[in-house]
């Protein structure tokens, strides 16, 4: 059976570097009518190390998913190429050019993956450290309003080293606060299902258990305020919300988390002035007054959008480099436009067959704490998609979050791939682990 396992996986890498290799050869054919091999060599250097994580999975974690990794390869190869295309209409080229610094991202993710995999040998040894892990997130968090290491742009999130490179700590955040989310959770999971009061149908907790929800939701605020960053604060806050509902059981933890994120964006886009902004270039993005200002970007991307149609206008023949940030923030967009709506939905399906393989890995665990790191993990990647694709087609207010795998970014993809190896770990222990048969 573990000889199967990575077979399947690696006939479906396989599969994903044609579509990868295709992918590039069309956007450079597209975008200059001829292929350039060079920038192809250069992928082919990111494809001997997925298929290292590949040999190191056979040698240290033969039960691992066979899914999550060429699934994440298919994701980050597409983003790739993408960027590169905006590269060739912008004409930049060397270190200038984002994909060139893509590359060289992807290649300390994959050696980050391999990394966690080769040195984590049982994940359980994360539940020890749960309130280092605790203390870890919050000062990534609180990392970039130290005096000297924060950036001039436009949210709080960066943290600049010596000028030579910046990188989001938030992105590294999210994995230390759901390790701590997971062992806070197996450790209070009594005292979160006792007895409430039944209403509705529901049983809904006590008082005293909605505590550690409150605190979770008054530093959501906090980032939301300190540091401007709307998207950073919802996504913690729906981690939590989602693990509290996996470790209880209880849909009423739901809705009172739903109630909670409803009444403090209310008040958040009352009070902060960028957040209201935010709400009015949603409601309102085709107001002629706005469309010359602050809600440009939002609408460019929403007629790339259209301009593709139902299958795109094709790589490299599109004109996505409009778009302000499109190899960023409105990389969905840049997609959408030269891939239309039959090629933004497989990213979509790609994207919910990631999560599902990550959720079903945490519910055929036997402990707790890996169950709950697993879910936490995937939903966190489900509700980072939700949240950016939901931004740019005007479905919710944009936040600033990264389309995972896809967008251009060190730290997102370095995070990312991290969550990657995660997942490979506990579904190799969920899998090799003997089961208990009663007779």
């Amino acid at each position: 059976m573990p000889a199967t396992h990575r077979n399947r996986e690696l006939a479906l890498l396989a599969f994903s570097f044609v579509i990868n290799g295709s992918a590039l050869a069309l956007v450079q054919l597209g975008a200059t009518g001829a292929i350039d091999a060079t920038f192809l060599y250069y992928c082919g250097g990111l494809t001997v190390l997925v298929l290292a994580l590949h040999i190191v999975l056979r040698l240290r974690a033969r039960d691992a998913d066979p899914f999550v990794v060429p699934i994440a390869t298919v994701l980050t190869g597409l983003g790739i190429a993408m960027i590169y295309r905006i590269d060739l209409e912008k004409k930049v080229e060397g270190w200038s050019a984002l994909s060139i610094r893509q590359l060289v991202w992807t290649a300390i993710a994959m050696a980050g993956a391999i990394a966690v995999v080769l040195l984590l040998r049982n994940y359980r040894v994360l539940f020890r450290y749960t309130y280092v892990f605790g203390f870890v997130g919050i000062a990534l968090l609180l990392l970039p309003l130290v005096p000297g290491l924060g950036t001039n742009a436009n949210a709080d999130v960066w943290v600049s080293v010596a000028g030579l490179f910046s990188f989001q700590p938030g992105e590294l955040a999210k994995i230390a606060l759901a390790v701590f989310f997971a062992g806070y959770l197996v450790r209070t999971r009594e005292a979160l299902t006792s007895v409430g009061t039944r209403f509705l149908g529901m049983t809904w907790p006590r008082a005293r258990e909605l505590g550690p929800l409150l605190l979770i939701w008054l530093g959501s605020l906090a980032i939301i305020v300190l540091q401007r960053d709307l998207g950073t604060g919802l996504l913690i806050f729906g981690m939590f919300v989602a693990m509290i509902y996996v470790a209880t059981g209880k849909t009423s933890w739901v809705l009172i988390g739903v109630v909670l994120a409803v009444v403090g964006a209310i008040a958040a886009s009352q009070v902060l002035p960028y957040v209201q902004a935010r709400f009015t270039n949603w409601l309102d993005a085709f107001n002629p007054s706005l469309m010359d200002n602050s809600s440009m970007q939002l609408v460019t991307g929403i007629f790339g959008l259209a301009q593709g149609g139902l299958i795109g206008t094709g790589l490299g023949q599109g004109r996505p480099g409009l778009t302000p940030l499109a190899r960023s923030d409105y990389i969905f967009p840049s997609l959408g436009e030269e891939l239309g709506l039959v090629g933004v939905f497989a990213i979509l399906c790609l994207y919910m067959l990631f999560v599902s393989r990550g959720i079903r890995i945490g519910m055929a665990g036997q402990d707790d704490f890996g169950k709950l790191l697993a879910t936490g993990l995937s939903f966190t990647i489900a509700l980072q998609v939700f949240i950016m694709v939901g931004g740019v087609t005007r479905v919710i207010p944009l936040t600033g979050l990264t389309t995972p795998f896809l967008a251009a970014g060190g730290s997102s993809l370095v995070a990312n791939w991290i969550i990657v190896a995660l997942l490979l770990r506990i579904s190799d222990a969920v899998r090799s682990r003997p089961r208990v048969v009663i007779g």
